[in-house]
């Protein structure tokens, strides 16, 4: 069985790439999305083939089913390099749900969801927006809370200093010895804990916390 499916629509709209191991779940989502008018789905992929899809659909926006068994794929995704495409997770409970977010996922849905909360989740993440399912109101997600911000490891303030000093990923993983990987990891991590949606207002919010001195 192909693990690559090239699904195009002739109909404008996001474009969006389904992405789970799971053959059904990636056909039950593909069918679903595909009868709405506002997405084209791209195309279907197994996790093993994600970077030649992204290469090779394009896509506006990711749906990435993570299955029963998260923890894998949540490292596969903090993995992720130059993904420019904001991710929609689905996730089984609410148990990784801090994990997903600190791993790069703008939207962190139940698996559950029905049709309409799959496609108002690619919406706003599509518009720099991030959304956490009412069901998993009571997990620990960073980024989501507007109130004092989580307090950081020593590493995550060790990568938002350097952030600070206006270090690129490559250079900051020289400094500290950890991979360009573990940096994306970390900068994640500080994004949500800080309720920043990029590196320049992570710093701002940390000075203003008092957590750095600019």
């Amino acid at each position: 069985m192909e693990t690559v499916t090239s699904m195009f629509s002739s109909a404008g709209g996001l474009r969006v790439l389904i992405v789970a191991d799971d053959s059904l779940a990636r056909a039950g989502l593909a069918t679903l999305l595909a009868e709405q008018p506002d997405f084209v789905v791209v195309g279907q992929a197994a996790e093993i083939d994600l970077a030649a899809s992204l290469e090779a659909y394009s896509p506006d926006v990711l749906v990435w089913d993570l299955g029963w068994n998260p923890v894998p794929t949540i490292e596969r995704l903090a993995a992720l390099e130059d993904n420019q495409a904001p991710i929609v997770a689905l996730l089984p409970n609410e148990d990784h749900v801090a994990e997903a977010r600190a791993a790069g996922a703008q939207a962190l849905l139940s698996r559950n969801a029905d049709v309409e909360s799959i496609g108002a989740a690619i919406v706003a993440v599509s518009r720099g927006l991030m959304v956490l399912d009412p069901a998993f109101a009571a997990a620990p997600a960073r980024g989501w809370a507007a109130g004092p911000a989580e307090e950081l490891t020593s590493r995550e303030r060790d990568v938002l200093r350097l952030l600070a000093d206006g270090l690129p990923n490559k250079l900051i993983a020289q400094r500290l010895g950890i991979s360009e990987h573990t940096v994306k990891f970390h900068v994640n991590a500080i994004l949500g804990k800080l309720g920043a949606q990029s590196r320049t207002e992570a710093v701002t919010r940390a000075a203003r916390l008092g957590l750095i001195a600019l």
